[in-house]
């Protein structure tokens, strides 16, 4: 295939065990997508307030399918800028035109199931040629993805038109046409740099843990700045940053030692296990505490939906990141197992009272860290 003058820049290969580190429009880029990670939120808070005629639950379900078909791309993108550095003019135009169809996404997501699923599609179906083009300046292998995310796309398209409940039913057969994909694509010929793929992803899950900082403001948006509402505030806080502590407050570096102790394929399917699939849960329970955090904050009583959503993320919260350990090889937590269990049974405090609910949790993550320190 001959490339456009202008497209086809020559690749400058970076040796595999190099480091390799974020650069800024790859920080931009991900403030867009954390932009999406807010209207998955604001699908979950619009599930505590169902309507007559919305199925309980089904807001939950749509942020589900969408963070679904969303986290495969980023991941993409994040595998991509690991691969071809956005290091020249014409790269960053492409990756900025990828953020402008990952923008309109956004802007479709709480019509995406209701009128808007074209406008998401569309902005999919850019975000797949943009990667898909940049990709083929390093690896023909690309060409064994490309047709997956074709026909997921073609697949939303066709949930944009499809009635009630066949659009469902397009967007789960999208769903998982994408994440099983790897199993029949294969990890050969997609190395990666260790270095570039820790930091992104930790520097994600801290912009995404901002999200529950915001869900505090939006909480106490337009209440006096009493007592009982500062404790909560404060106690809103302590939970981003146990939450932060359980992903980021061991060893920073063991993850980036795991991989670059294996072979460069082994190396791969580590990172498709840890940083795709294990930080399914792992995002998701951010999401999923901060709509629980956004109705604690300022409210006296809260309902069912809220009190789970709390409970249930950092339950989830837990689970994904001992999962991300365990495939990393980095230690046996099974402690974790146990706090998330006693996580989610937190979830009646929470009609009784949001501050203590909130208070609870943070008992449990401290109390979950000292053990871990001591057993």
């Amino acid at each position: 295939m001959r490339l456009p003058a202008w497209f086809a820049e020559r690749h400058d290969p970076v040796a595999a065990d190099s480091e390799l580190r974020v650069s800024s429009v790859e920080l931009f880029f991900d403030l867009v997508f954390v932009f999406t990670v807010t209207q998955l939120t604001s699908l979950l808070v619009g599930d505590f307030g169902a309507e007559a005629g919305h199925l309980p639950g089904l807001g939950t379900l749509q942020a589900v399918l969408v963070f679904g078909v969303l986290w495969w791309m980023y991941s993409g993108y994040a595998w991509l800028t690991n691969t071809i550095p956005p290091s020249r003019p014409a790269r960053r135009v492409l990756i900025l035109t990828g953020m402008a169809g990952f923008l309109v996404m956004a802007l479709a997501i709480p019509h995406a199931f209701t009128g808007g699923g074209a406008a998401f599609a569309l902005g999919y179906l850019i975000i797949v040629l943009v990667h898909g083009g940049l990709y083929l300046q390093a690896s023909a292998a690309i060409a064994r993805v490309l047709p997956f995310n074709l026909a997921a796309t073609a697949l939303i398209f066709g949930a944009a038109f499809a009635p009630t409940p066949w659009n469902y039913a397009l967007w789960g057969t999208a769903l998982v046409l994408l994440w099983t994909s790897p199993y029949f694509i294969g990890q050969k010929g997609f190395p990666l740099h260790p270095s570039h793929i820790v930091e992104r992803h930790g520097l994600l899950v801290i912009i995404v843990l901002g999200e529950s900082i915001v869900a505090i403001g939006i909480g106490a948006a337009g209440s006096r700045p009493t007592a009982n509402l500062i404790v909560a505030a404060l106690l809103g806080l302590a939970l981003t940053a146990a939450l932060w502590w359980v992903y980021f407050g061991g060893d920073e570096e063991a993850p980036e030692r795991a991989l670059l102790r294996v072979d460069v394929v082994r190396r791969t399917r580590l990172i498709l296990g840890a940083y795709f699939y294990a930080h399914i849960p792992v995002l998701l329970g951010i999401v999923a505490t901060a709509a629980g955090v956004k109705k604690a904050i300022g409210h006296d009583h809260v309902g069912l939906g809220p009190a789970f959503a709390l409970a249930g993320g950092v339950a989830l919260f837990l689970l994904g990141d001992l999962w991300f350990r365990r495939v990393l090889g980095l230690g046996r937590r099974t402690v974790r197992v146990t706090a998330a269990a006693l996580a989610a049974a937190t979830t009646p405090i929470g009609l009784w009272s949001p501050a203590v609910h909130l208070g609870a949790l943070v008992a449990l993550l401290v109390a979950m860290i000292c053990a871990e320190r001591v057993l």
